[in-house]
């Protein structure tokens, strides 16, 4: 076989080797988890916080309502953490302002929960960012009230 030939069909090969990895690589990376967000009409901060979401790997989508009560108790939520959000992310109820780095780890566990929620707003936690930067807790909570640390920001 002449030499050309045996480089052309190296070429080809190559090409075909990689194309169903080009093709996987672009699936994963297109396929990015879907974060409802409802929030508190008006408040800024979870738009913020939203933000982070999309600069973090997620698609984002927010609807505004005057009281989450009705969001929280739709979502199965027994305890009120005092946030001006509620989000769902594949079955997950993510409350307040978690950072997308725990979002994406409770992702991929799979952790048997309802979800993630940092109460209150504390200053520095995504979506409130500024001058100053507050120690705070991600939880894990589940339908019975019950919750665990899951991450500490100091």
């Amino acid at each position: 076989m002449h030499q050309s030939s045996i480089t052309a069909r190296r070429r080809v090969l190559a090409a075909l080797a990689a194309t169903p990895l080009a093709l996987v690589s672009l699936r994963a990376s297109s396929a990015a988890p879907m974060v409802s967000v409802t929030k508190l009409e008006g408040c800024g901060c979870c738009d913020d916080w939203a933000g982070h979401l999309r600069k973090n790997g997620f698609s984002v989508s927010v609807r505004a309502v005057p009281d989450l009560a009705p969001v929280r108790k739709k979502y199965g939520m027994v305890k009120d953490f005092d946030t001006c959000h509620t989000a769902l992310v594949e079955g997950y109820v993510i409350d307040g302002h978690v950072p997308a780095v725990d979002i994406h780890r409770l992702l991929r566990s799979k952790l048997k929960v309802a979800g993630l929620v940092v109460p209150g707003m504390p200053a520095g936690s995504p979506g409130m960012e500024g001058a100053r930067s507050d120690p705070y807790e991600v939880l894990t909570f589940d339908r019975n009230g019950a919750v665990q640390v899951y991450a500490r920001y100091r």
